[in-house]
């Protein structure tokens, strides 16, 4: 039975404590004004804005192009003026609602990203249930103890979700009436886009998740004391039913959570896109566990198939998510629809390297590194190339937040490295605590022989 070294324990309190005191401060400094917005500026873009202009006297007339427009200033062409006023105005309440954003937005990545890790698994671990295969049974209470994350994780990330809707931050723009009232388009989408149905939805699918995970978890336990075969089907039929439930939720969770945080975009593809995301950060993070509690003696009967079996899911996952991210980039790039294509002009001008950078990580080095069967064998390779795509998938998710909530204003600096901080801290601590609280090997599965003799 595996015993949660106070090392590590203190390790993941440590990361915690500084994580949230790193967010505190990133919250607190956030600007509160227009003025201090304007003097936190990281780098001031000026697409669609107006160019500041000297206004001629009122008794003279003087023509300026503002936005392509030639207006006359002065004399009788004063509406033109407060026009610009009042656009600058707007501009600068937008500037200091991106800078308001920032930290709030590190912090929902971060939330978002560990949660989806724990989902991910969720779902491997219900498809190795249902499809009762023979390889992963030594495997199982690592990922349960991975999955054990969900519920302190997801009621993390509600209260988040619950604090924007109570308008603390930006990050969903829809959630502002004052947006929504000049905005017929996401007028028409309010039926879907709206605070309870979004708190409600929000519920039922952290509701869904957890429950299945505490089910199956305790039926899992119950396996070690069954004579019978009685928890094992209980498990399997569960699991059939569950992945039913998590196809539908995971779709709409990455609509809800991630897509209308650009609410004029859409894609068909994008719940396809997230799972992809989620589902190789998860396999990747069972390899990266499994591994480190073998070089600890206690996985005895792991052997270097398991590890190439799991090495070769996050081959294979990287190859699809790229698939993934080439048909939806190309399709609607080649379209050329404005309310489509804005999604990658915005990524590609203001986030150039950042994000050919994460398609570089999720696709180049996973294929290099992982490519040779003899590699996947090898511990200390898996283990780098698991590090290379968690972190090109965290900037996956990063790109997806933050050009929308905080757009040219975005950076990388103390919050969102404090952020990363705690929920790794959280997410150490109560998974290697759920894996010490049971036997690390299942008794009585009727397939733990199998994988015991696996070989690839």
């Amino acid at each position: 039975m595996y015993t949660f070294s106070k090392r590590l324990k203190t390790f993941a309190l440590v990361l915690m404590v500084l994580g949230a005191l790193g967010m505190a401060l990133g919250l607190w400094s956030a600007p509160k004004t227009v003025e201090q917005a304007k003097s936190m500026v990281v780098s001031h873009d000026t697409h669609g804005e107006a160019e500041s202009h000297e206004v001629a006297p009122a008794d003279e007339k003087q023509v300026v192009v503002i936005e392509g427009h030639e207006i006359e200033v002065g004399g009788q062409s004063s509406h033109a003026a407060s026009t610009d006023e009042s656009h600058t105005a707007d501009h600068d309440t937008h500037l200091l609602h991106q800078l308001q954003n920032k930290p709030w937005a590190a912090i929902y990545v971060a939330a978002l990203f560990a949660l989806m890790i724990s989902l991910g698994v969720l779902a491997f671990y219900g498809i190795n249930r249902a499809a009762q295969a023979g390889w992963s049974p030594l495997l199982f209470r690592v990922m349960e103890g991975i999955t054990s994350y969900l519920l302190p994780g997801g009621i993390l990330l509600l209260v988040i979700l619950v604090l924007t809707s109570l308008h603390f931050n930006h990050l969903f723009v829809w959630m502002d009436p004052e947006v929504v009232a000049h905005d017929e388009l996401i007028q028409g989408k309010s039926g879907f886009l709206n605070v309870p149905g979004f708190l409600i939805r929000s519920v039922i699918y952290l509701g869904i998740w957890i429950g299945y995970q505490k089910l199956s978890r305790k039926f899992s336990l119950a396996e070690d004391n069954d004579s019978t075969t009685g928890s094992f089907v209980k498990n399997f039929r569960l699991s059939a039913a569950f992945l039913v439930l998590f196809l539908i939720s995971e779709s709409m969770m990455s609509w809800d959570w991630i897509m209308s945080v650009d609410p004029h975009w859409f894609s068909t593809l994008f719940g396809w896109y997230v799972f992809a995301s989620l589902f190789v950060s998860g396999i990747t993070v069972i390899a990266m566990v499994t591994i480190y509690l073998k070089s600890k003696g206690l996985l005895p009967d792991v052997n270097d198939s398991h590890i190439h079996d799991l090495a070769k899911f996050m081959f294979g996952i990287s190859v699809f998510w790229t698939y993934l991210w080439f048909s939806q980039f190309m399709l609607i790039w080649y379209s050329n629809i404005p309310e489509e294509v804005t999604y990658f002009v915005t990524r590609i001008e203001d986030f150039k390297v950042g994000y050919f950078g994460m398609i570089a990580m999720n696709f180049l080095l996973p294929l290099l590194l992982l490519m040779n069967s003899d590699y996947k064998r090898l511990n200390w390779l898996v283990v780098m190339a698991g590090i290379v795509i968690l972190v090109g998938h965290y900037f996956d998710v990063y790109h997806m937040i933050m050009p929308a909530t905080v757009g040219d204003q975005a950076s990388f600096g103390l919050t969102e490295l404090a952020a990363v901080a705690f929920f790794a801290g959280l997410f150490i601590f109560v998974v290697f605590t759920s894996i010490a609280s049971a036997p690390i090997t299942p008794k009585n599965h009727p397939l733990i022989e199998e994988s015991k003799h696996f070989h690839y």
